[in-house]
């Protein structure tokens, strides 16, 4: 596979979220804004390719009996990096974010892609794979956000969309409104690539 497919496949066909719905819980969660979607996705974007660089050199030192501890020290290390950064440059959003932000060390999509593919292949491939997944969740979390922003609040990053005149779904900023909004997404895709095929 070369590495423009390697990257690609995060996009659509692999798309952690849409496809093999990984990383549910700050999906739903932190998505009440674009804002705050594509925070909790650079956040995470970082922490994987991060990670995926680390394990892809490490590969053939780290003992297979402690394969899996090793990896969650790896990535809690790149989590407490965005953590702590973000808590002392961007404190709002840290704040908003809240307590997603310490769950990205047991998000299995960052787990599954260092045991699946950086711990199986060279640097350059494991860092290509952490870079399209990640832009992949990214994306996930901003449509998602900004689906949920738009028809909750009548805003788009926080400039007004609608006009004054509009009426908020305000059901699509709570909870329901993120299974809601997930499910029409999911079946918006299924549609998409079955008139595709």
């Amino acid at each position: 596979m070369s590495l423009l497919e390697n990257f690609k496949k995060g996009l659509w066909r692999e798309n952690a979220v849409f496809r093999l719905l990984l990383g549910l819980c700050p999906t739903l969660a932190v998505t009440t804004s674009a804002e705050n979607g594509v925070a909790m996705g650079l956040a995470t974007t970082f922490v994987l390719v991060g990670s995926n660089v680390v394990v892809s050199m490490l590969r053939k030192v780290i003992p297979g009996k402690v394969r899996i501890p090793a990896f969650i020290v790896i990535i809690a290390s790149f989590v407490t990096v965005v953590q702590l950064c973000m808590e002392a440059y961007f404190y709002d959003l840290y704040k908003a974010l809240g307590i997603f932000i310490p769950l990205i060390v047991v998000n299995c999509l960052i787990l599954g892609r260092a045991e699946a593919f950086a711990s199986k292949n060279r640097l350059l491939p494991a860092t290509v794979d952490g870079l399209g997944m990640g832009t992949g969740f990214t994306l996930a979390l901003f449509v998602l956000g900004a689906v949920r922003e738009l028809f909750g609040s009548g805003t788009l990053l926080g400039y007004a969309v609608f006009g004054s005149g509009y009426q908020p779904l305000i059901l699509m900023i709570l909870p329901p409104g993120a299974f809601i909004a997930m499910g029409l997404l999911l079946a918006a895709m299924n549609l998409f690539d079955a008139r595709r095929r």
